[in-house]
């Protein structure tokens, strides 16, 4: 399968900036084993329409990219992976819309005992002033959060990527390695939603299943990233996730790379 990485080496000293010698992006035949590989379905939701919900919307640029992604991509990729070796799992989180689901009901009977949370510091209404100060007035605003709370009571699958059958859907890193362990899986290629935030660091992302030892990369036309205002009109947030993912989890595929290595 034609597979893009990125070379981090050599620094060039003779230049004025020494990262410009740098190989850069490069495009590779990978042996790419299916019956180890899977695809993940991350985060993709029905998060409804800008007339329902304007103020989730408005702190949420992104979703207009990720719907296009989700009408446009996800039919032809999940239905190629679905006639192919490779497995394919959903990770989900934000509600309990998926939690009657065969898939997640395996899921959670095959993972390990959850572990005591974490301790956690005790606040301070001083440090709860800054969070308050924080959701109003970096993300998501005052005059957004009873959107964003409305439409997270009816979170659910975007149509395009609704788990079919007793496919695996996972809500955390435990489960999501228990049906890699089961399913003999040892590399997840993901796709959803967004790239450089759920997909890295949200329970089950790369930044989780890494640490069990997984290769984990990307297809590029199959997810979008949080954009901010100096960065959306040219998605830089994007492509500088595509290179985090390249250099530290795994390799980046094209859309169409991948679906004729499926092939």
């Amino acid at each position: 399968m034609r597979a893009n990485y990125y070379q981090q080496f050599d620094a060039d000293f003779e230049k004025e900036v020494p990262a410009e010698g740098y190989g850069g992006w490069k495009t590779t035949e990978l042996a790419i084993e299916p019956e180890h590989t899977a695809l993940v379905v991350m985060h993709a939701w029905e998060t409804g329409t800008r007339e329902e919900y304007p103020g989730w919307h408005r702190a949420v640029e992104y979703m207009p990219r990720a719907t296009e992604v989700s009408r446009t991509v996800f039919p032809k990729l999940l239905s190629a992976v679905r006639q192919s070796q490779m497995p394919l799992f959903h990770v989900v989180g934000g509600g309990k819309y998926y939690q009657h689901l065969p898939g997640y009901l395996h899921a959670a009977e095959i993972a390990e005992t959850s572990p005591t949370p974490p301790e956690s510091i005790q606040s301070s209404a001083g440090s709860e002033r800054l969070r308050r100060f924080r959701s109003e007035n970096v993300f998501v605003g005052r005059h957004n959060a009873n959107d964003v709370e409305l439409g997270f009571a009816k979170l659910d699958f975007t149509p395009e990527a609704r788990p079919i059958g007793t496919e695996g859907i996972a809500e955390n890193a435990r489960q999501l390695f228990a049906l890699c362990k089961e399913s003999g899986i040892n590399h997840l290629v993901y796709v959803g939603f967004a790239l450089n935030w759920c997909l890295l660091l949200s329970p089950g992302g790369m930044a989780d299943m890494s640490k069990h030892g997984l290769l984990c990369s990307t297809i590029r036309q199959a997810t979008t990233a949080v954009e901010n205002r100096e960065t959306a009109r040219e998605e830089v947030c994007k492509e500088i996730a595509l290179w985090r993912v390249a250099l530290a989890f795994g390799f980046v595929f094209d859309l169409e790379d991948f679906l004729v290595g499926l092939k």
